[in-house]
C-alpha cells in the first residue's frame, strides 16, 4: 500500500482542516487505518485510528472531541477533520495502514506497515 497525505497549512486557532490520505496498491477495505504526528523536538504519537471494519474508531485524550477520522471506501482515501484547533496541535501529520494489525495495537506506532510521507500543520495563536 502507498499512501499520499495532503491537507495541511497553516491556520490559526479554532480553525478547522482536513487532511486526506490517498491510498494506492490495494483497496481499503479491511485495512485498519490511522494518523500519527510528530511535533517540533518531541516523538512520534498517536491521533486516531479506525479499526479494520472502519466501524471502531480511537482517539487519543488530546483529540478526542475535536478530531474525526474516517473513510470514502470508493475514493480508497482516510480523512481526520481537525476542528477547533490549537497551537500545540502543531505538528508533522502521517497516515498508516495496515491490513492485519489488531485492534488492541492500534495506539501502537511500531505496528503498523504502512506509512506516508507527512504532511505539516501550523497553528498559529
Amino acid at each position: 500500500i502507498q499512501l499520499q497525505a495532503s491537507g495541511g497549512g497553516v491556520v490559526q486557532a479554532w480553525e478547522s482542516l482536513r487532511l486526506s490520505c490517498a491510498a494506492s496498491g490495494r483497496s481499503l477495505r479491511g485495512v485498519a487505518t490511522g494518523w500519527f504526528r510528530q511535533a517540533p523536538g518531541k516523538e512520534r504519537e498517536f491521533v486516531a485510528a479506525s479499526s479494520r471494519t472502519g466501524g471502531g474508531t480511537i482517539y487519543s485524550n488530546d483529540v478526542k472531541g475535536r478530531f474525526t477520522i474516517s473513510r470514502d471506501n470508493a475514493k480508497n482515501t482516510v480523512y481526520l477533520q481537525m476542528n477547533t484547533l490549537k497551537p500545540e496541535d502543531t505538528a508533522v501529520y502521517y497516515c498508516t495502514a495496515d491490513g492485519s494489525i489488531i485492534t488492541s495495537s492500534l495506539r501502537d506506532e511500531s505496528a503498523w506497515d504502512y506509512w506516508g510521507q507527512g504532511t505539516l500543520v501550523t497553528v498559529s495563536s
